[in-house]
């Protein structure tokens, strides 16, 4: 069986579902026998390339919200994050274009580090003291990942590579009808919106397997729409 997961580095529920999907593979009788291969979706392609603002402030301007209003959307995903076991930092944070951060997971899927890169940014985005959209420390989490640093700078200097890969997952998700992240698709047959809950994972998993239809998830999951944030908690 095969897994694709379109998500954006810049998206928390994001890197939250990531981590509920590990947890219900882990409980797939079958789990050795899927492949997952994580796809490009950008949130914000319009953003200006280069150029980034504070989370907190984009949020309070993109929901019409007083700063601490923008902090208390960001306790409520941290919430989420940390009952993962995810560490969230809700301060500090920049939001940006990430374009470049998926033209290099592409350089990342072609030698076989994918999943190590991806980890490793959103750690860096999400828990640490580091901007996934300054270029030396995108260069310096590829070579964490195992990736060859010049070979990174280099794809990263040259604004074409990788770049068809990463509008082609666009299209793609576009032709699925995704229209918010993350989105998992089961051997093209199934499709799964939002960070789920880890049984609703294992539950798909199953019926995908048998062959019988996926059930809709009862309950929406908390996802980014591709308007630059994600959708502000209900109060």
């Amino acid at each position: 069986m095969r897994v694709e997961i379109w998500s954006d580095i810049a998206c928390p529920w994001c890197y939250i579902g990531k981590t509920r999907f590990a947890k219900g593979l882990a409980e797939f009788a079958h789990r050795d026998e899927v492949e997952v291969v994580f796809r490009s979706f950008e949130l914000d392609p319009g953003s200006p390339r280069g150029v980034t603002a504070p989370v907190v402030e984009m949020l309070a301007k993109k929901y019409g919200r007083t700063l601490d209003e923008a902090r208390g959307m960001e306790e409520h995903v941290a919430a989420s994050a940390r009952a993962e076991g995810l560490a969230y930092r809700t301060e500090g944070r920049d939001h940006g274009n990430t374009f470049d951060i998926h033209r290099l997971l592409h350089l990342a899927g072609a030698r076989g580090r994918q999943e190590e890169l991806l980890d490793l940014a959103y750690r860096a985005n999400f828990a640490e003291e580091r901007s996934v959209f300054d270029p030396e420390v995108l260069i310096a989490l590829a070579v964490e990942a195992g990736l060859d640093g010049a070979e990174a700078r280099a794809v990263l200097a040259d604004g074409s590579a990788y770049a068809d890969e990463v509008r082609a997952d666009e299209r793609e998700a576009a032709e699925l009808g995704a229209n918010a992240v993350p989105f998992f698709v089961l051997d093209r047959r199934y499709g799964i919106s939002g960070g789920q809950p880890a049984e609703v994972f294992t539950r798909a998993l199953e019926q995908a397997w048998a062959g019988r239809e996926v059930e809709e998830p009862t309950a929406a999951a908390d996802a980014c729409e591709p308007d630059g944030a994600c959708a502000a908690p209900q109060a």
